[in-house]
């Protein structure tokens, strides 16, 4: 039986991708010197928060998945961060190859949240294989690749930034339900405002002005949060 291991030897962001991409730089091994043919893997990727320090800013941001510092004995659990295939060429003995792992900026996702909150530092990363193995010297035989294959890896923070930077330029992402992008919509059609940004700006002004006035007779739902009591609009 040939037994593998897996090492991963760095990271760098897609900067080609169509979306945010990282493409971690991985080194196989399979012990003896019998061909491998194929590798077809499983490969999971977990964050470990508990592997890392937080600044007073960090810990502010990872408050809503992992509660007050006080509760960090019990709630830092891993956090799930992608599970993707790959298939390994023809090699024998050792061999390097590139895990490409397509990575999203939606915030309702908990691992890019806790991502989006470090400042600065190492994300500690567990990376877990499993798959299958085609091997042998005449003709080739199916072998498993076990299931408690791992390595560790700490990836700079600044590489997630990067590529963040490289698809989102100063910018962030939020997704809303169908009704409330339809509201905001006829929002902005409503006071010609130039962009999202103004538009949300616009409201954010209204509020600071009188607050949420929470008009039960209008049919606009952004309308009832966000006009207030005796303000006609603009």
């Amino acid at each position: 039986m040939t037994e593998f291991s897996f090492t991963c030897t760095g990271v760098r962001a897609d900067r080609y991708a169509a979306g945010p991409t990282l493409v971690f730089r991985l080194r196989v091994t399979a012990s003896g010197d019998t061909p491998v043919h194929a590798l077809a893997l499983r490969c999971q990727i977990r964050i470990e928060p508990a592997r890392r320090g937080y600044g007073d800013r960090e810990a502010d941001g990872v408050k809503d998945l992992f509660g007050e510092r006080s509760r960090w004995g019990t709630t830092l659990n891993p956090v799930q961060f992608a599970q993707v295939p790959l298939m390994v060429t023809a090699f024998t003995g050792e061999t390097e190859t590139d895990l490409v792992v397509p990575c999203t900026y939606d915030l309702d996702i908990a691992a890019t949240r806790y991502l989006a909150a470090l400042t600065d530092g190492e994300v500690p990363l567990l990376m877990l294989f499993s798959g299958t193995a085609f091997t042998g010297s005449g003709g080739f035989r199916v072998e498993p690749v076990p299931w408690d294959r791992e390595a560790p890896f700490r990836m700079p923070v600044a590489v997630w930034r990067e590529m963040v930077e490289q698809h989102f330029p100063g910018c962030g992402w939020i997704r809303l339900p169908r009704a409330t992008m339809d509201a905001l919509l006829a929002y902005r059609s409503r006071h010609a405002l130039p962009s999202w940004e103004a538009t949300v700006e616009a409201l954010l002004d209204r509020e600071d002005d009188g607050g949420a006035a929470g008009r039960t007779e209008s049919r606009d739902p952004l309308r009832a949060l966000t006009a207030p009591t005796g303000r006609t609009d603009p």
